[in-house]
């Protein structure tokens, strides 16, 4: 564990890596505070910081006299709906080979749904960025993000570039960050043009997550309809009594 002039995200980083393959890996509590501190050369305040995101997110436990615990069973857990990942990312957990067979990107106007989901008025104009993310090849995620062009602050972009995660081009073209996400998920079957893209007969199973994410504000900025194959995620949820 090298001493550095690191960052937040960092330190996290360098935690999770040192608890899940690292000089952790085999232990049941982290070292104190004071110690972690010195081992990466960072103050205390910023390694609180850090554990505390990290404890938010279920890998440690702490409690006061006891110490923090490291939670090895949540780190062997493969895909988990409560933390937000990159689709790639996600199918790499996996096993398997990301790859993104296709993509799609038109403009359109908002019905009903698309309006009520991003608090804007039926109508009005939206970018629709479709992708099929895949496992070996196989289709393993079809995805619809739409987004309003009234938060589209600069218009130069490419459509190459939105092949790429979609909050990259929040980021760039927005200037705005998904701070959270609210997510309804559900089983459905497979329609004929769902069949179609997935390569699976009508009827099949799939999960469906319906998603708006917001900016720290509140504001909903990105609307997502996500469809999931059968037998590729084993998808977990980290709850936590309050």
């Amino acid at each position: 564990m090298e001493k550095g002039n690191h960052s937040s995200d960092e330190v996290i980083k360098i935690l999770l890596n040192e608890m899940k393959d690292g000089i952790f890996k085999d232990q049941r509590r982290l070292p104190t505070e004071a110690k972690l501190a010195d081992m990466l050369g960072v103050s205390r305040t910023m390694l609180r910081d850090s554990l505390a995101e990290i404890e938010r997110e279920g890998y440690i436990s702490r409690k006061q006299g006891v110490g923090t615990i490291i939670n090895q069973h949540v780190f062997k857990v493969v895909t988990r709906v409560d933390l937000e990942y990159e689709f790639l990312e996600m199918v790499e957990q996996t096993g398997a080979a990301p790859g993104v067979a296709f993509y799609g990107v038109d403009t359109g106007f908002a019905d009903e749904q698309i309006a009520d989901r991003l608090c804007i008025a039926v109508q009005t104009p939206i970018l629709r960025v479709r992708k099929l993310v895949t496992a070996d090849t196989k289709p393993a995620i079809l995805v619809d993000d739409f987004i309003s062009f009234k938060i589209i602050k600069d218009y130069s972009y490419q459509k190459s570039e939105l092949e790429e995660p979609i909050f990259k081009f929040l980021k760039k073209y927005c200037d705005v960050d998904v701070y959270m996400d609210l997510t309804v998920i559900k089983p459905i079957v497979a329609d004929e043009k769902l069949a179609e893209i997935f390569d699976i007969n009508k009827g099949s199973p799939l999960l469906y997550m319906d998603e708006v994410g917001y900016d720290f504000d509140g504001n909903p900025i990105l609307y997502s309809q996500e469809y999931y194959a059968d037998g590729i995620f084993e998808h977990t949820v980290l709850r936590k009594k309050i």
